[in-house]
């Protein structure tokens, strides 16, 4: 019995990076482990393995399949040479056709090489050339259903599928384990003013100083770099150019939003031309890191690391093998205590990441949107913007009160002016500030000056 079983030894993580032998999916390590068996005798968790998944082949075999290579001019693989089990194991092979293929050589050794060569390969062509046919609603650009498989997001079998006409392309597009690649998850779309319940964009909220430049900007940069900028009102996903043409947000926040909004477009590596995505940008240092760090934490708290030349988002392990993220800044923002808190939460204006302010924020009711709670209060600053700023300062006002006063001016600005305007507590007699300062004395420690004052 238990032969049939796998120990589960990995350490406990939120995220799902683990997979699941039984049902091919990923899964979180307490999913995998709520589908567990508890041995009374050892005290130990066990996963029972299915029949499938136990599927084992010897070792002289699988050297044999492995010393066998191929040239693949389509999908993955392309322009790769790979060894035959490689393929076998890859997403384009079932695991009824595996077992058939593997068992085939087994039967008739070297003989049948050749025509497992020539099988695998024709499956691989016609699985992309079927793939080609859809296409789905990407974040900037079409994909195909060759692109989504070949980046894990549908399997096999939903391909073939697509291609019987037993699914359409908007059933595959609603499967969950679809959707949150194509469009993404939950993200912080506005603002929930506190205790009024308004509604309101960040941008509008930084306007009426509820949220200080800084916290906006950072939360702007956030939706940018994640696909869209919103409007909460209208319910609207916008680039960052319809966003500033429509007055979302003001134009001085332009080309900061033009550049968060590349981890979703894509940079271009200088030397090669080609388009690169945000963590090999960070890599080429195109992009400070501590800025780089916190796009790529919002990336992943809603939905995951987006692959710009694919236009969508990726499965971690897919991101690794593609290069657009590692293990070490992985982990760093997987790390909910000690990792990377590059946001600031407007109510207690301490650090904090994204995924932590996206937890609190509020569902509304009418848009399934998600808006960060803010208490409205009284603040020392209020924003101004900078073609605004402009224009105060290039307009002049005559001003005959008060200090701006022409008169007044002169007097307060004038240290020769006799205005006595000042009294010395020791004579009783008023006088002007420099007559004063002359009777004062200089502190030899501080450089102050100080007046004596007498006590009878």
């Amino acid at each position: 019995m238990k032969n049939n079983l796998l120990l589960i030894v990995q350490l406990n993580d939120s995220t799902k990076i683990f997979f699941d032998p039984n049902t091919k999916e990923n899964v979180t390590y307490q999913q995998l482990k709520d589908r567990c068996i508890y041995e009374a005798e050892t005290g130990l968790w066990l996963l029972p393995l299915s029949k499938n998944a136990m599927f084992c082949v010897d070792d002289q075999t699988v050297e044999v399949l492995k010393s066998v290579t191929v040239c693949v001019n389509v999908g993955r693989f392309k322009g790769q040479t790979v060894s035959v089990w490689d393929l076998l194991n890859s997403e384009y092979i079932t695991d009824s056709k595996r077992r058939e293929l593997v068992q085939k050589y087994k039967d008739e050794n070297a003989e049948a090489l050749q025509e497992i060569v020539t099988i695998v390969t024709t499956i691989i062509r016609d699985t992309e050339a079927q793939g080609k046919k859809f296409a789905f609603k990407g974040l900037r650009k079409k994909v195909s259903a060759s692109d989504l498989f070949r980046s894990q997001l549908i399997d096999k079998k939903t391909l073939d599928e697509l291609n019987q006409g037993k699914k359409t392309v908007q059933e595959v597009t609603e499967m969950d384990s679809v959707r949150v690649y194509l469009e993404g998850s939950n993200f912080i779309a506005g603002v929930l003013i506190q205790p009024s319940n308004e509604k309101m964009s960040i941008y509008q909220a930084m306007r009426k100083g509820i949220l200080r430049p800084g916290t906006a900007l950072v939360l702007l940069e956030a939706q940018a770099a994640t696909g869209f900028l919103v409007d909460p009102l209208a319910n609207q996903k916008l680039s960052v150019d319809e966003a500033v043409s429509c007055g979302l947000v003001g134009s001085e926040l332009h080309e900061k939003l033009l550049s968060a909004e590349r981890a979703v477009t894509g940079y271009t590596d200088p030397y090669t031309g080609a388009q690169i995505s945000l963590f090999q940008a960070m890599q080429k240092e195109l992009i400070v890191r501590e800025h780089g760090i916190r796009l790529l934490e919002a990336q992943i708290a809603t939905g995951g690391i987006i692959d710009p030349v694919h236009s969508h988002r990726l499965p971690v392990e897919v991101a690794y093998r593609r290069g657009h993220l590692d293990g070490d800044t992985f982990l760093l923002l997987s790390d909910p205590d000690h990792g990377s808190k590059g946001f600031i939460d407007p109510n207690i204006h301490e650090k904090s990441s994204y995924s932590q302010l996206l937890k609190r924020c509020s569902r509304d009711t009418d848009t399934g949107l998600y808006l960060l709670p803010v208490l409205e209060k009284e603040e020392d600053y209020f924003y101004i913007d900078e073609q605004t700023k402009k224009a105060l300062m290039s307009t002049k006002v005559e001003v005959s009160r008060g200090y701006f006063d022409h008169e007044m001016s002169r007097v307060l600005s004038d240290p020769g002016d006799d205005t006595k305007g000042f009294f010395d507590p020791n004579t009783h007699e008023n006088l002007t500030y420099m007559q004063l300062l002359r009777r004062c004395v200089p502190d030899p420690d501080t450089g102050l000056y100080f007046l004596k004052v007498f006590t009878n």
